[in-house]
């Protein structure tokens, strides 16, 4: 079973994926003229610098969420399993080198993810109910199919659909959250993950802006809680933090791999394992939080979009490393362990019985915020689908009986994996899987798209920081385009 699975993993994250995540983030880099480290003051400054200032409510346009839900949910809905259990699967696949590649994803992801959050900001549409909602199939339709006349817009939207809803059936949120309760609470798998199942649909039984709300309480708290027990680990043994930096920087040239007695990983799946990790936890390109984001109230759509790159530098460069370098410091990462067990392991021998229950609260806070987290995507995808004001009946329908069952295949899973024994690192290979389809059709459309972004990034440079000249004509929405077309 591993090995098949190994097998599709190594052909959907083969070169030409791979290329095409790097490429990306390398075009709109160039492009950009390096925005997201040039202005990186910026970014930090109109996100994060903001939340402490009065909201001028006159700047924001219609929206259900704040930025900050917003972002919280995003944040929540990425900073999640894939860097607890991602990355310590990555390092027991890919060797410590693996690091180096999920870093590089990150810095170049920050302004892919800044990209398709602006242009979910920029294409979005309004419901009967005056909310907005966008995403990558939302800039598929308008982009690629009304303004760029390409009639054939659905393929890629129903592929990116198909790949998205994938995830609907093949979820590890439940079973990372199971598999950590079980282990350091003595409770069977089974009942921790359908009390897991009951909290869920507590949570999104309250829509979108409850997600939000709650989101932007736990999402702060849960991430200074991780990092703060991590850096209390790296620290402590600070004198190892050199030599981890440099196994890390050696073995994603050579492969040093923690899993088959030091066999060795061949480079490519050292970079394989790192760039895929990479896009599973930030999801930079997967297309995924600029639905959420799209829901936002904004002035700008790249203000929003700046939050996109924020996202990014938290969950990997912050969250991701704090998780890595636990895990290489403490040496378990050559024990033969994968999965949350490896990072369990290593926060238990950092800190003590202590530091496995910290790890275990951890796991558990990010695992219940990314599943309402992707609740949220799913029901943005059929709101798309169903959007038409005929099919008003049958879309509520839908949304209703899909917030019943979106918890189950979760519990599911586990079942499944209980039963016949299915191990960890298959569990991860499902997840490259279904990240892999919606990632390439949503990366080849935001280069179709490149011209857009570029132009918006101009306007927000002259409005906002006195470079250029602003054009009083250019429209900050499409939907503002279209009311003036139709007058």
């Amino acid at each position: 079973m591993d090995a098949i699975l190994e097998t599709i993993v190594g052909w959907l994250w083969g070169l030409p994926l791979i290329f095409t995540v790097l490429f990306v983030g390398v075009y709109f880099s160039i492009g950009s003229k390096l925005f997201q480290f040039g202005y990186l003051p910026h970014i930090f400054k109109v996100t994060f610098g903001d939340l402490f200032k009065k909201r001028d409510k006159s700047e924001d346009s219609k929206g259900i969420l704040t930025p900050f839900q917003a972002v919280s949910t995003a944040i929540g809905g990425s900073v999640g399993v894939g860097n607890i259990g991602g990355v310590a699967t990555a390092i027991a696949i890919g060797g410590p080198g693996a690091v180096l590649w999920m870093w590089l994803t990150a810095l170049l992801g920050m302004i892919t993810k800044t990209v398709e959050v602006t242009l979910s900001v920029y294409y979005r549409n309004t419901d009967e109910k005056g909310d907005p909602f966008g995403g990558p199939t939302y800039y598929m339709e308008k982009g690629l199919g009304e303004e760029k006349n390409f009639k054939y817009w659905k393929v890629p939207a129903i592929l990116f659909g198909i790949g998205i809803f994938t995830t609907f059936f093949i979820t590890l949120q439940n079973y990372t959250i199971s598999e950590a309760l079980s282990s350091s609470f003595d409770i069977g798998m089974i009942p921790a993950s359908f009390i897991y199942l009951v909290l869920i649909y507590i949570i999104i039984y309250g829509g979108i802006k409850r997600i939000g709300e709650i989101a932007s309480r736990l999402v702060p708290f849960m991430c200074i809680f991780y990092v703060l027990a991590g850096l209390f680990i790296i620290f402590k043994n600070y004198s190892e933090i050199i030599p981890v930096f440099s196994l890390i920087f050696e073995s994603a040239f050579t492969g040093i791999a923690a899993v088959g007695g030091f066999a060795g990983a061949a480079i490519a799946q050292v970079i394989r394992m790192g760039v895929a990790r990479a896009v599973y936890s930030n999801e930079a390109g997967w297309g995924t939080s600029p639905m959420i984001h799209s829901t936002a109230k904004t002035s700008h759509p790249i203000k929003q979009g700046m939050w996109g790159a924020v996202e990014v530098f938290v969950d990997t460069i912050i969250v991701c490393t704090i998780t890595a370098f636990t895990i290489i410091i403490t040496g378990v990462w050559s024990s033969g362990l994968d999965g949350a067990a490896l990072t369990l392991s290593a926060f238990e021998i950092g800190i003590g019985e202590f530091g496995r229950y910290v790890i275990t609260i951890s796991i558990f806070l990010f695992g219940l915020t990314t599943s309402t987290g992707w609740y949220t995507y799913y029901e943005i995808l059929l709101r798309h689908v169903f959007g038409d004001e005929k099919k008003l009946t049958l879309k509520y329908k839908i949304l209703l009986w899909f917030k019943w069952l979106y918890p189950i295949p979760g519990f599911l899973m586990v079942v499944y994996a209980v039963t016949f024994n299915l191990p960890g690192k298959a569990v991860w290979y499902f997840a490259d899987i279904t990240t892999a389809i919606p990632t390439f059709v949503n990366l080849v459309v935001l280069l179709f798209l490149s011209k857009k972004f570029f132009e918006l990034l101009r306007d927000y440079k002259a409005r906002y920081l006195n470079i250029g000249v602003v054009d009083p004509n250019f429209n900050v929405f499409y939907e503002d385009r279209l009311k003036k077309k139709n007058k």
